[in-house]
């Protein structure tokens, strides 16, 4: 029994590519901006905590949630985020009647790799 409902094939994987590209730059800029407020917005915390006063729009809580509206739209979309920092993800693919992922990473341009689910990237196969 299949653990993943959504399997892509190569062509529908591909497809993503562009788009993934271009959600991966915004998460890693919003990211950026997220490391430089995160010291303000702990201050804003903490004079909340001390004096019940109303909090100062830092931008922190608007950036972290469009991050996380990228991510799971990209989840919601049957894709599995491995690992943000590196733009890491899989696609449960069918091979041979097994089930893998197709691999692929920012930088990269096109998927060239599968796997099998258990073992993980250091077991990245080429397709051809």
């Amino acid at each position: 029994m299949d653990v993943y409902e959504k399997h892509f094939t190569l062509a529908e994987a591909r497809s993503w590519l562009p788009e993934l590209r271009r959600r991966f730059a915004r998460i890693h800029a919003l990211y950026a901006e997220l490391q430089e407020l995160r010291g303000d917005y702990e201050k804003v915390l903490a004079a909340i905590r001390a004096n019940g006063s109303a909090p100062k729009e830092t931008g922190f809580e608007a950036r972290a949630a469009e991050l996380q509206n990228l991510l799971r739209e990209i989840v919601e979309a049957g894709i599995e985020v491995k690992d943000v920092g590196r733009g890491l993800v899989d696609f449960p693919h069918l091979r041979g009647g097994e089930e893998v992922f197709l691999c692929w990473e920012v930088g990269e341009d096109d998927i060239r790799y599968w796997h099998r689910i258990e073992d993980g990237f250091a077991g990245r196969t080429p397709l051809e």
